[in-house]
C-alpha cells in the first residue's frame, strides 16, 4: 500500500491494523478525511455511498489522536440513532481499537452491565451510546461525565442525516453542547451520512453555535450499476365496506422475483408490512417450501427483529425482510441483492439511502418498485385519476438519478424538546438561574430561536403547570410535574410517535389511527374503506368524531406521514407535462401512467392549477404540503371548506368565481402570521412535551414545522390575478 502524507501520520497501531485488512489503498473518503481529522481545528462531515468506507474514515484518524492525547478519559465519543447499530460498531471496532490499546464500550439499555460498569470504575477509550443513555449520564452521573469526558478528543455522530431537523437532533445538539460546556472546552465533531442536501445547512445543525468551522467531505465514489423498475398493479375499486387487500399479482411477483436471494422490501406503514409478510408466507406454504419472508419493524419484540437481522448477516439462507425505515439505516446486515419498495417512496433521500444497501462489492444495484394504483370510477377523486401515487414514484426516480436530495429543515423551534432539556439540566445541577439556563440553550445552544422575552414566558408556563418552581434565591428547581417526569425512564426520550387517535362516529368506536395533523371539522377521512366527514376533533382525548361522507371517494394515496418537499411537487407537474412514461416502468405501470397523464392534458392542468368537477373545485398548487396546509388554512378563513389530499385542495360547493373572490381577499400583506393561523389547528399538542409548552409558543413551533404562509398567499395570489 502507497502511503500518503495523511497516512503516515497515523499512529504505528492503526497503520498495522490497515495493512492487515489486505486492502490495496484507502478509499477516497478515507483518504480526505485523514488530515482534517488528524489536525483537529475544525468539525468534519463526511458524506459517501453506504458502505463507502466512512467508519473507517472517521476513526482511523480519531484512533490516532487518542493514542496521541496526555488527557485521561474516554477518547471518543461516538452517538447512534439505533442501539443495533451500536452493536454492529463495537464488533467493528474492537480491532481497530484495540490496535492502540483502548478499549470499545457499548451502551444503551440493552447493553452488557459488565461493560459499563468497566467505564464506570475506568473510564477510558471509546464510549458508543444513544442520545436517550447519554442523556441519563448527564442527569444522574453530572460528576462522572464531568471526569469521564474530560479527555475527549473527538465525538463521532453516526446516521447524521436521521437526526436533522428532528427532536432527538435537537436533543443531541442540546447534550454536545452541555457536554462541552461541562468540560470547559470545545471538541471537535465528525458527523457520518450517505445523503445530504444542501450540505451548508448541514454544517449548521452539527454546530449551531458556530464556534468551529466545519469541513464538508463528500465522495460520490464511482458508483455502482443501477438497475431499475416499476412494476404497476391495478387495484380492483373496494366497495364501501371494506378495502380491497393487496392485488394478488403483486404478492406472486414479489414471491417469484425475490425468493431463492435476500432483499429488502420497503412499505410504506407497518400495517402494509405485517400483510405483505404474512401474505408471502402464506404462498410460500402453499407451495411447500420453506420460509424466507418476515416482517420487520418498530412494533415487533428486539429479539425478533435481531433474529432477522442475524440471519441475513449469516448469509446461509435467502432472507427477505419485509420493513419500514427500521432497516434504513447503517445495521450491518451485508449487501443485499436487490431493494424492494411497495407504493409511492416518500423522499428522495429516503430512497437513497435505502438503495445503498445494494450494489455493494461491484455488483449493480438494483431497485424495484411495485406500484398499486385503484381502478378508478366517475366518482374517482382526481388525485387518482392523475395516478398521483405513481407520478410521485416517477419525480423522485426522477431527482434520485439527477442526485438531488432533501435539504435539512431550518427555522424549527423544538420547544417539545426545550421542555425536556430544561428540566434535564435543572436536574444535573441541582438548581439554575433562567439566565444560565438561557444562556445554555438559547444563547449558545440550539434553541437560538427562542429569545430572551419567549423564554420568559415560556419558564412562566412551566412553572403554571407545576414543572417546574424558583427558590427565594433565584434558583428554578423541578416542581411537583416536572419531579414526576425526570423520574420516570420514559423522560429521556425527546421524540415521540404520532398519537393514536380514537375515530368514532355515532359513539361506536371505529378503531384507532396515528394522525400527525387530524383533519380539520369538516374535512375527510378514509378509514377501513369508507369515507367519512369530521364532524369534530376533541383534542383532549385525542378523539375523531365522524358521520359517513355524502360526497365521493377520497383517493387512496398511500403512505406514512413523510412530508412531501417543494421539489417534489414541482418534479411532478414537470412529469406530466412530459407526458411519456420512464423507459423503466413495465407495460401495466406504463399504461397507468399514459391515463393520467391523459386527464392532467383534457383537464388542461399544464395551463390553469384549478379543476372544476361536479360542483366541486380541486386546486393544484404542485408545492409541498407546508404551501398546501396553509393554503388550505387560509381558504377555510375566508368560509370555504378546504380539504388536502395528496397535495390536492378540495373545495366543494364552490365555483372558479367564487374561489377567486375569495382569494382576492386574502391579503398580499398583512397576513395572518403563523402563529395566528395555527389557531384554527384543531390539535397543535404534536411532541411529546407540547402539552407543557404555553399555547402562544405551542402554535409558533407548530406552524414552523407545517406551514409556509407567504408561500401559500403567492400562489393564492397568483389564482386571484395578483401579481
Amino acid at each position: 500500500m502507497e502511503a500518503s502524507a495523511g497516512f503516515s501520520r497515523l499512529a504505528e497501531g492503526v497503520r498495522r491494523w490497515v495493512w492487515k485488512q489486505g486492502w490495496p489503498s484507502l478509499r477516497e473518503i478515507q483518504e480526505m478525511a485523514l488530515l482534517p481529522v488528524l489536525d483537529g481545528k475544525e468539525d468534519v462531515i463526511l458524506s459517501a455511498a453506504t458502505a463507502g468506507g466512512k467508519t473507517e474514515a472517521a476513526f482511523l484518524p480519531a484512533c490516532t489522536r487518542m493514542a496521541e492525547s496526555p488527557l485521561p478519559g474516554t477518547a471518543i465519543l461516538y452517538v447512534s440513532p439505533l442501539k443495533a447499530l451500536i452493536n454492529d460498531q463495537a464488533r467493528r471496532l474492537e480491532s481497530l481499537c484495540g490496535s492502540v490499546g483502548f478499549p470499545v464500550t457499548p451502551w444503551h439499555g440493552d447493553a452488557p452491565e459488565g461493560g459499563k460498569n468497566s467505564l464506570r470504575k475506568n473510564p477510558r477509550g471509546v464510549l458508543l451510546i444513544t442520545p436517550e443513555s447519554l442523556e441519563s449520564l448527564l442527569m444522574n452521573s453530572p460528576a462522572w461525565c464531568g471526569e469521564a469526558f474530560a479527555g475527549l478528543v473527538n465525538v463521532i455522530v453516526d446516521e447524521f442525516h436521521a437526526f436533522l431537523g428532528t427532536e432527538r437532533g435537537c436533543q443531541l445538539q442540546s447534550l454536545l453542547r452541555r457536554i462541552e460546556f461541562l468540560i470547559g472546552r470545545t471538541v471537535p465533531r465528525i458527523a457520518l451520512s450517505a445523503t445530504l442536501g444542501e450540505m451548508e445547512k448541514a454544517a449548521s445543525a452539527l454546530r449551531p453555535e458556530k464556534t468551529l468551522p466545519c469541513r464538508i467531505l463528500a465522495s460520490e465514489g464511482k458508483g455502482s450499476e443501477l438497475l431499475l423498475q416499476v412494476r404497476g398493479y391495478r387495484t380492483p375499486r373496494a366497495d364501501r365496506g371494506a378495502r380491497p387487500g393487496l392485488p394478488g399479482e403483486l404478492v406472486q411477483d414479489v414471491y417469484r422475483l425475490l425468493r431463492g436471494d435476500s432483499h429488502l422490501l420497503f412499505t410504506n406503514s407497518r400495517s402494509r408490512t405485517e400483510e405483505l409478510a404474512a401474505a408471502l408466507s402464506a404462498l410460500c406454504g402453499r407451495n411447500f417450501v420453506p420460509n424466507e419472508f418476515f416482517p420487520h419493524h418498530g412494533s415487533l419484540a428486539p429479539d425478533l427483529r435481531r433474529s432477522l437481522e442475524e440471519r441475513l448477516q449469516k448469509k446461509d439462507l435467502p432472507t427477505t425482510a419485509v420493513c419500514t425505515s427500521t432497516l434504513e439505516l447503517g445495521i450491518d446486515i451485508g449487501s443485499v441483492a436487490s431493494i424492494g419498495q411497495v407504493g409511492e417512496p416518500g423522499t428522495v433521500s429516503g430512497l437513497r439511502q435505502r438503495l445503498g444497501r445494494s450494489g455493494r462489492r461491484g455488483g449493480p444495484a438494483v431497485l424495484r418498485v411495485f406500484a398499486e394504483e385503484d381502478e378508478t370510477g366517475p366518482d374517482s377523486h382526481p388525485a387518482d385519476a392523475l395516478r398521483l401515487s405513481l407520478v410521485q414514484t416517477a419525480a423522485v426516480l426522477s431527482l434520485l438519478l439527477r442526485k438531488w436530495r432533501e435539504p435539512p429543515r431550518e427555522g424549527l423551534y423544538h420547544l417539545s424538546t426545550l421542555v425536556q432539556q430544561t428540566l434535564s439540566v435543572i436536574a444535573q445541577y441541582g438548581g439554575v438561574r433562567a439566565d444560565q439556563l438561557w444562556t445554555l440553550l438559547c444563547g449558545t445552544g440550539p434553541f437560538h430561536a427562542v429569545g430572551k422575552k419567549d423564554f420568559g414566558d415560556f419558564l412562566r408556563g412551566l412553572a403554571e403547570k407545576q414543572a417546574i418552581t424558583q427558590l427565594g434565591d433565584g434558583r428554578l428547581v423541578p416542581g411537583t410535574e416536572g419531579e414526576l417526569l425526570t423520574d420516570r425512564y420514559t423522560f429521556f426520550t425527546a421524540f415521540s410517535s404520532p398519537e393514536e387517535y380514537r375515530l368514532e362516529y355515532n359513539g361506536e368506536l371505529l378503531g384507532t389511527a396515528p394522525l400527525e395533523i387530524p383533519p380539520s371539522p369538516g374535512g375527510s377521512l378514509l378509514f377501513a374503506g369508507k369515507a367519512w366527514e369530521t364532524v369534530a376533533v376533541i383534542a383532549s382525548s385525542k378523539t375523531v368524531l365522524l358521520r359517513p361522507s355524502a360526497g365521493g371517494t377520497p383517493p387512496r394515496l398511500a403512505g406514512g406521514r413523510t412530508v412531501v418537499h417543494d421539489t417534489v411537487r414541482r418534479e411532478m407537474k414537470q412529469v406530466l407535462l412530459a407526458g411519456d412514461p420512464s423507459r423503466y416502468f413495465n407495460p401495466t405501470a406504463a399504461e397507468l401512467f399514459r391515463e393520467g397523464a391523459e386527464r392532467f392534458r383534457n383537464w388542461r392542468l399544464g395551463e390553469t392549477d384549478i379543476l372544476e368537477d361536479k360542483g366541486s373545485l380541486h386546486l393544484f398548487p404542485w408545492r409541498g404540503d407546508e404551501v398546501v396546509e396553509a393554503a388550505a388554512m387560509l381558504l377555510r378563513r375566508m368560509n370555504l371548506r378546504a380539504d388536502t389530499f395528496g397535495g390536492v385542495i378540495t373545495l366543494p360547493g364552490c365555483s372558479a368565481a367564487g374561489l377567486r373572490e375569495a382569494a382576492g381577499r386574502i391579503p398580499g400583506r398583512g397576513l395572518p402570521s403563523g402563529e395566528e393561523l395555527a389557531a384554527d389547528a384543531p390539535d397543535t399538542e404534536i411532541e411529546k412535551f407540547d402539552y407543557l409548552v404555553p399555547e402562544r409558543l405551542r402554535r409558533r413551533g407548530w406552524a414552523a414545522r407545517y406551514l409556509d404562509v407567504p408561500g401559500a398567499a403567492e400562489w393564492l395570489g397568483s389564482l386571484a390575478g395578483r401579481k
